[in-house]
């Protein structure tokens, strides 16, 4: 089968891989009809992330078909049509029994997929524990309405849980990228009085407005988002804000935008070391969360999806086969031709 293959170095090739087996009875077999590049894996390409495996196949947001299932799989048969979880989990160590399945202790706990097991863009992937990375996707969900459901859509959901949003709130979102764009999607659930899209990139904060997931949008580097935000809000500040870019400079940005007493979430991966400048926040009484995607609210986010309350297929605006796919690196690594997301045919 034909597969995207980290090599290490900075070295991502299309080659011919074999076809996966089952090798524990709770696998299962997924014929990827669907899947995408991420930022993640552009990390993984520049040796950011120290545990990525090479010559493994990257991958870890697709949607499918069960084309087989180990004797243990119980919710899943051959001919489903499932989104996967970017997460593996067991589901019964301390960490998945409260809810924190990112830190999940078996051997391929937590971030494997495309990481270190090989991952979805492939014609063919193997899903450990597929009774808890699958989601099946209803008939009236698309693929590329389910596409994002188990990474980037998860990612903002978990933020925005996380992050603690109350009626009313002002929220500010640092990134408009694709994470960034789902994170103000799922913000909007709990009725802030009003999101803030903070970037550099001019047609993604369009984009961000046009589909409703922002009402105030700043250019960092035009405007001045901190004294903006406080004119907004009496002089306070935002009571939540997400910091979704991992720019040089963005973590910082994140703490001076937030109120006294806020809740700063820090959704983003960074190829630098951040510094936390105490003596300059001291007195803010902030609140910082951060880490992986706990992503254990697929089947919320699936059942969300198919009443319309979400919908990511917005933020498609490139399409492609497998075939093509290292052109779509290319285009998507250098943020060409206003890329957001592509949806891979396999």
């Amino acid at each position: 089968m034909k597969a995207v293959v980290y090599k290490g170095d900075g070295q991502v090739v299309l080659e011919e891989r074999p076809m996966p087996k089952i090798i524990d009875e709770r696998d299962a077999i997924v014929e990827v009809t669907l899947t995408t590049i991420c930022s993640s894996d552009i990390h993984i390409k520049h040796g950011a992330v120290p545990r990525a495996v090479p010559d493994t196949i990257l991958g870890h947001e697709f949607v499918g078909r069960v084309l087989e299932v180990g004797k243990a799989v119980k919710k899943f048969k051959p001919g489903d049509r499932v989104s996967v979880n970017v997460e593996t989990f067991c589901g019964e160590c301390f960490f998945c029994r409260r809810g924190f399945v990112n830190n999940c202790t078996d051997k391929n706990g937590g971030w494997a997929l495309g990481c270190r097991i090989d991952g979805g863009q492939a014609e063919y992937a193997r899903i450990p524990f597929a009774d808890n990375g699958l989601t099946l996707i209803p008939d009236n969900v698309t693929d590329e309405q389910a596409l994002f459901n188990g990474d980037i859509l998860s990612t903002g959901y978990w933020a925005a849980k996380i992050g603690e949003i109350k009626p009313a709130d002002t929220v500010a979102v640092i990134g408009a990228g694709p994470t960034g764009l789902c994170t103000m999607m799922c913000a909007g659930l709990y009725t802030p009085a009003k999101i803030i899209a903070i970037d550099t990139d001019e047609y993604r904060l369009e984009l961000a407005k046009k589909q409703g997931l922002a009402d105030i949008i700043f250019v960092s580097g035009r405007d001045n988002p901190e004294e903006e935000i406080k004119k907004l809000t009496d002089g306070r500040g935002a009571d939540v804000v997400f910091e979704v870019a991992g720019g040089k400079d963005t973590f910082q940005m994140a703490w001076k935008l937030a109120r006294p007493n806020a809740n700063v979430v820090v959704v983003a991966m960074y190829e630098e070391t951040q510094m936390l400048p105490l003596p300059d926040m001291y007195g803010k009484n902030l609140v910082f969360k951060t880490g992986g995607v706990d992503g254990n609210f697929c089947q919320e986010i699936m059942d969300l999806t198919a009443c319309g309350k979400l919908n990511a297929k917005c933020l498609i605006t490139h399409r492609c086969r497998l075939d093509e796919i290292m052109d779509a690196y290319s285009v998507f690594e250098n943020k060409q031709d206003n890329v957001i997301k592509y949806a891979i045919t396999i």
